[in-house]
């Protein structure tokens, strides 16, 4: 069964066994990660190691293990953060009337926009030391202007229906509307949009760590792994290839699972409609050349 099969079942397959193991070890590995043994020397393999050590000798299986769950809480964190901020502005922006008020809220965040995310988290940390907490309100900051525009431009089409007009004229009140009509129109597109921006969160909270935003240079986390242990690369493979392994599946898995699931959704939601045949089945318990001929001019 491979991710491009004929129906939805290779898509989540493929998706979900992607996601399983780093999701699983994130979630479950500081369960089983076990007290800290003795260090070794530095990118050595095997003496009782299962995956070598690293850069200062410890136990890299046992850093992949304690190593996840910042990753994963960071960006599930920053992603809820983001939207939690950019759907009431995307929707009220969409659904006012008023140009000034629309104006008043979208251009703050065009300057915003200007600013290369990575550029401002640096900017910000070489002023202030943020910690896990930190880096996710900073990661959720840089991703509220895209995503308030997402929401936004979601939120337009629908909001411009006959049908909203309805419910403003029946004195609906304004979360009725956004978010049972206007918010369920636009479900599909916010879903794909999430799914994309869980995965570049997911790149910049392991970026940011990667370069020592966030995380201290000896903490157990994926993204300071890959920085730490890449001068032993070519000695001690695995203390660079396990934890870039894992985040790749986690980014890879998200898109997947969005895509497999909005496939579904778009593909069951309608059935097309049978063709109709030129002549009547031979079963045709009602004959006659009214439902299968064409009328003649």
């Amino acid at each position: 069964m491979t991710c491009r099969g004929p129906g939805r079942a290779g898509r989540w397959a493929c998706a979900l066994a992607l996601l399983a193991v780093p999701l699983l070890l994130a979630l479950l590995g500081p369960l089983f990660a076990g007290e800290p043994g003795p260090r070794a020397a530095s990118f050595t393999a095997g003496a009782g190691h299962l995956a070598g050590t690293d850069f200062v000798g410890r136990d890299v299986w046992r850093q992949v293990l304690l190593g996840g769950r910042p990753v994963v809480v960071a960006a599930l964190a920053a992603t809820a953060l983001a939207y939690a901020v950019a759907l009431p502005l995307g929707l009220f922006s969409a659904l006012t009337h008023r140009r000034w008020l629309d104006e008043l809220l979208m251009r703050p965040l065009d300057v915003l926009l200007a600013v290369p995310s990575l550029l401002l988290i640096l900017l910000v940390a070489a002023v202030v030391r943020p910690g896990a907490a930190g880096i996710a309100l900073l990661v959720a900051l840089v991703n509220i202007p895209d995503a308030a525009r997402a929401v936004r431009a979601a939120a337009a089409e629908a909001a411009s229906r006959p049908v909203v007009e309805a419910l403003r004229m029946q004195g609906e009140s304004w979360a009725r509307t956004a978010l049972g009509q206007v918010g369920r129109s636009a479900l599909r597109t916010l879903a794909a949009d999430a799914g994309v921006r869980l995965t570049g969160v997911l790149y910049l909270v392991a970026t940011a760590a990667f370069l020592g935003v966030g995380a201290a240079p000896d903490a157990a986390d994926w993204a300071v792994m890959v920085d730490r242990n890449r001068t032993g690369m070519f000695v001690q493979p695995w203390a660079v290839a396990l934890p870039a392994l894992l985040i790749v599946a986690l980014t890879m898995g998200t898109n997947l699972l969005f895509d497999a699931a909005l496939t579904g959704r778009g593909r069951g939601a309608r059935a097309a409609p049978e063709p109709r045949p030129d002549h009547p089945p031979a079963d045709d318990p009602y004959p006659g050349p009214s439902r299968w001929e064409k009328p003649t001019p």
